[in-house]
C-alpha cells in the first residue's frame, strides 16, 4: 500500500491560498476574515452550545439545502436555541456570503449559531440573554486525491458513539469531545481516524463519518439508532434502493467488517471515501475505491448534478 501523510484525514482538502482572505457571514454582516470574531463569553466557545451545519456548492446550488435544515433546524428547536432566521434567510445569507468571495462551485459552508454571548461565565443556558451568534465560514474547497487514491485507515477506539439520553449522536452540536477523543486514541494506534462502536458492540460510525461496508454484491451500513442522520448516508441508502443494489440498514460487528470486500465513508464534504484498513487489516483486494464505492460516486455525483442544475434554472 502506498505511503501515506501523517495527518490524512476524511476532510484533507487540496491546498487554496485563496481562502486566507476569505469574507465570512457574523450575525448579519460579511466581514474579512480576520475581524470574524467572537466573544469568549460566547456560549458556543465556552461550553460548546450550539448546532451546525455542513454544506457544499456545486453549480451555484447549496446542495440537499432542505435536507440540512431541515435536521439543522430540528436540532436547535430540540435544545430550544432560537436561530432568529428562517430557512429562507439562511439561504441568502449564504448565497451572499459566497456571492463575496465569488464562489459558484467547489466550496463548503459550516453554518454555525450557539446560544449567543453569557453575561456570566456559568452553565445555565439562561446566562445567554442576547441573542444567538450566527456564522457562515465558506471556503474553497475541494477534497485531496489522495482520498480516493490511498483510502483512510480506520482503527476501532473504546470511545463508543452514544445513547440517546446522555447525548444523543443526531445533534450536530458544537461538543464534539466525545469524537474528538475517539480520533485520538485512533491516532495514538497509528490509524487516520476512529472506528466507533455503538454502545451494544456493533460497528456503528467513524468520528467524522457516516460508515458502510460492501459484502458480495450487499451494501450494509448501521441501524443509525446511533449515528448521525446523516444526509449523504441517506442519499447513498437511496441510491441503492433506485438502483437495485441490496443495502442494509442492520446490526452486524467486526467480524463482519474485517471480511468485508470494500468499505467506505460518506459525508457533505468528501461524498464517499474509501477504507483502505481496518484494525490494520486491509479491505478487500483493490487499492483505493473497489467497484462498489466507485459506482455510487457516480451515481452520487449524478444526483447532485441533476438536483443543482434543476434548482440553478
Amino acid at each position: 500500500m502506498s505511503e501515506q501523510n501523517p495527518s490524512h484525514s476524511t476532510h484533507d482538502a487540496q491546498e487554496d491560498t485563496r481562502n486566507q482572505d476569505i469574507k465570512i457571514f457574523l450575525n448579519g454582516k460579511i466581514v474579512p476574515r480576520s475581524e470574524a470574531l467572537v466573544s469568549v463569553y460566547d456560549s458556543g466557545f465556552m461550553l460548546g452550545d450550539g448546532m451546525w451545519e455542513g454544506l457544499r456548492l456545486y453549480n451555484g446550488t447549496w446542495a440537499f439545502f432542505d435536507e440540512h435544515m431541515d435536521r439543522f433546524f430540528n436540532s436547535c428547536k430540540a435544545v430550544s436555541i432560537d436561530v432568529g432566521m428562517t430557512k429562507d434567510e439562511v439561504l441568502q445569507a449564504l448565497n451572499d456570503t459566497a456571492e463575496a468571495n465569488g464562489m459558484t462551485t467547489d466550496a463548503h459552508c459550516r453554518f454555525m449559531v450557539t446560544r449567543g454571548p453569557k453575561d456570566k461565565p456559568f452553565q445555565h443556558p439562561g446566562l445567554s440573554r442576547s441573542g444567538p451568534t450566527v456564522v457562515a465560514i465558506v471556503e474553497h474547497s475541494k477534497p485531496a486525491d489522495s482520498l480516493m487514491s490511498q483510502g483512510i485507515r480506520l482503527a476501532t477506539v473504546p470511545q463508543v458513539r452514544g445513547l440517546p439520553m446522555s447525548q444523543d449522536a443526531k445533534y450536530n452540536s458544537h461538543s464534539k469531545l466525545n469524537c474528538i477523543i475517539a480520533c485520538l486514541q485512533a491516532e495514538q494506534a497509528g490509524a487516520d481516524e476512529a472506528l466507533m462502536l455503538d454502545p451494544h458492540g456493533f460497528v456503528n460510525t467513524t468520528n467524522a463519518c457516516n460508515f458502510f461496508i460492501v459484502r458480495r454484491g450487499e451494501v450494509w451500513t448501521s441501524t443509525g439508532d446511533y449515528c448521525m442522520n446523516g444526509v449523504t448516508r441517506q442519499k447513498v441508502i437511496d441510491l441503492c434502493r433506485a438502483n437495485d443494489i441490496p443495502v442494509f440498514e442492520k446490526n452486524y460487528s467486526l467480524y463482519e467488517t474485517y471480511g468485508a470486500d470494500e468499505a467506505f465513508l460518506t459525508g457533505t464534504f468528501g461524498a464517499q471515501t474509501p477504507v483502505a484498513s481496518i484494525d490494520g487489516k486491509k479491505i478487500g483486494e483493490h487499492e483505493g475505491a473497489g467497484p462498489m464505492t466507485r459506482r455510487l460516486r457516480e451515481l452520487y455525483k449524478e444526483l447532485v448534478q441533476r438536483s443543482t442544475l434543476k434548482v440553478a434554472s
